[in-house]
């Protein structure tokens, strides 16, 4: 049912900036795909209920099937005359449980989540020690010993403009997968390690090789220079890969923006064709 107008100045052709959760579990990921569910097509069929036609949903990022986001953001432009504050209750009566608008804020129509988003963040969850399975579908586990000071050492080298293609996954080298990280922190409690990666944009798959290229380190099967080696990797054919870890344990945590409309521009103009984690 189409919630009602409360005042009679609202606009029409309003564009709406949705922030987003969602269990990855039972998704194929962000984008549709035929015949699987997806965290788009599953929004999108929300909002043609509410508002009575179909629109365009545009994401910040695409994750991976089975990957999580605890602040996914994305933007549609609505044809009818609907109260801000409403979209959330309109439309979490309607999406499944594992899916949720958290939050709803009118922008200006020039705004774009994935083109603007000037910082994401993103989280890897390793579990070790108890195989929690109230944990299971969020974290990977491993059940071995892991240096931590190797595994800080290591991260600490992927800050910075890099260029990596050795962390990313069916992209043909001469796209441009220079990426800014800004910060790699590492959080260890008794039984869980939080890799929490903050950047400008990420190829496809860069997260889950950077988790598992840390991981490979921590637990001391590779130096930690090789990082380094992956870093200066110019071609593909010369790539000693790092592993892909599971998408259960990546949950992209929060999309950051600019505070003033003028924030709001291409930083990178390679940045659009860009693929996003």
């Amino acid at each position: 049912m189409r919630p009602k107008p409360q005042s009679s100045n609202l606009s029409t052709n309003q564009r709406v900036k949705l922030t987003v959760a969602y269990d990855g579990s039972d998704f194929c990921g962000w984008a549709p795909q035929i015949g699987q569910r997806a965290v788009q097509s599953t929004l999108k069929e929300g909002l043609c209920r509410v508002i009575g036609e179909e629109v365009e949903l545009y994401g910040a990022s695409r994750t991976d099937g089975g990957a999580h986001a605890l602040g996914q953001v994305c933007h549609f432009d609505c044809p009818v005359a609907i109260p801000i504050e409403n979209w959330p209750r309109a439309m979490n009566k309607l999406l499944p449980k594992d899916v949720s608008v958290m939050k709803a804020e009118a922008v200006s129509p020039d705004f774009s989540s994935r083109f603007m988003a000037r910082k994401r963040h993103y989280r890897y969850r390793i579990l070790h020690k108890n195989r929690d399975p109230h944990r299971m579908r969020f974290a990977h586990y491993f059940h071995r010993e892991i240096d931590m000071q190797r595994l800080y050492e290591a991260s600490q080298k992927l800050v910075g403009e890099h260029n990596f293609l050795a962390f990313s996954q069916e992209l043909e080298e001469e796209k441009n997968m220079v990426r800014t990280l800004f910060r790699v922190n590492i959080h260890k409690t008794e039984d869980e390690i939080f890799l929490n990666v903050h950047g400008t944009a990420f190829v496809r798959g860069m997260m889950r090789r950077i988790a598992g290229s840390l991981l490979e380190i921590g637990r001391g099967q590779r130096p930690v220079e090789w990082i380094d080696e992956l870093l200066a990797a110019k071609e593909k054919s010369s790539i000693d890969w790092p592993p892909v870890l599971p998408a259960c344990g990546l949950t992209l945590i929060k999309v950051s923006y600019g505070r003033n409309p003028s924030d709001h521009r291409f930083e990178n103009r390679d940045e659009q064709s860009a693929q996003n984690e």
